[in-house]
């Protein structure tokens, strides 16, 4: 039986189209595309009458064929290491915030730290002809750059910094942290300071050169006390980190952590062994991530910003699939030392 005037469309016999939405809103089919791209040239009272007529239609955008009309679709590409690490949700939720009122929604990757993991999932999403990438760091094999190269896909790389020509970069001097935060606990009289790090992706081993560089300006660097083991980060691994460095060299003063989870197993440790923070050693961690406040002691870190991170990083990007010449390629955000009483 024939649908009634009054009665909704079947799903089967039909469906809403951008000419439906265009004819509902009294305008052409193309300013519908552009106000629902979040094209800058749509007054905003066009693109709240769009949206609003998309909402009582139902209107559903075919992303396909929107991505074989344009050769790109409304989708960003990003690529972080893991999400298990809390920073990196942070980054995550930033930069999807910051994507989605332009119409544009995030394919997200895991790479697990592995360049043959980020390969294939580069190889699969740039077949997708994405409209732009995000990139957590610069250690890549060289396929992958190949790839990258060669998409000519508008790319911004996170938690790093490059002044190398073209290169788009937001983040901060993972070496100055770690210089500086080993700096903290030398000024403390601090002078046997160990360094326990997991995962040792390049942002770790940054870190560590900059725990060496302050510790080679006061002369008492030992190779000794750098505790690194290529497995995932966690508390568990943090707390035996500390019983090992205790046991092996009783005369550590203090350890810097590479993140703030397994600073908090260390002072778990301490606590369970009875080894008292601050007095018998000083324990700093990196990243400044929930619950660091909240331990006993409250954990001395480094506060980095990966909510700005990652919300400049998609104003940037945003930018260059805008076709806009940027003035500054390489945004430095810094970091924070966050002193509690855990040094």
């Amino acid at each position: 039986m024939a649908d009634t005037p009054d009665r909704p469309r079947s799903r089967s016999s039909s469906h809403v189209t951008l000419d439906d939405v265009a004819r509902a809103c009294g305008v052409s089919p193309i300013t519908v595309s552009r106000a629902l791209r979040g094209a800058r040239n749509v007054a905003p009272e066009l693109r709240a009458r769009v949206q609003a007529a998309v909402d009582q239609l139902g209107y559903v955008p075919n992303v396909a064929a929107r991505a074989l009309a344009s050769a790109r679709s409304s989708h960003v590409a990003v690529l972080i290491p893991s999400l298990t690490n809390q920073l990196f949700v942070e980054l995550l939720e930033a930069v999807q915030d910051a994507l989605s009122p332009h119409g544009f929604q995030s394919l997200i990757g895991v790479t697990h730290y592995d360049p043959a993991q980020e390969e294939a999932l580069l190889r699969s999403y740039l077949s997708q002809r994405p409209a732009g990438l995000l990139l957590a760091g610069f250690d890549r094999s060289a396929a992958a750059r190949q790839m990258l190269e060669q998409s000519r896909a508008p790319c911004v790389y996170l938690m790093e910094n490059s002044n190398e020509p073209g290169v788009h970069s937001v983040g901060f001097s993972q070496q100055d942290a770690g210089r500086a935060i080993v700096e903290h606990l030398l000024q403390g009289g601090r002078r046997r300071i160990a360094y326990a790090a997991g995962q040792l992706d390049p942002r770790v081993m940054m870190r560590l050169e900059g725990y060496r560089e302050a510790l080679r300006a006061a002369g008492c660097h030992d190779p000794a006390l750098e505790l690194l083991e290529p497995g995932p980060t966690s508390l568990a691994l943090g707390g035996r980190q500390f019983e090992d460095l205790l046991a092996r060299h009783p005369d550590v003063d203090a350890i810097f952590y590479c993140n703030d989870d397994l600073a908090q197993g260390g002072l778990l440790a301490a606590l369970r062994t009875g080894v008292p923070v601050p007095q018998r050693v000083a324990i700093a961690g990196f990243n400044d991530l929930g619950g660091s406040d909240q331990m006993l002691p409250p954990l001395t870190t480094v506060r980095t910003p990966r909510r700005e991170i990652g919300e400049r990083a998609a104003a940037m990007l945003l930018a260059l699939m805008r076709g806009e010449t940027l003035a500054q390629r390489r945004v430095d955000l810094g970091f924070e030392l966050v002193l509690r009483q855990s040094s």
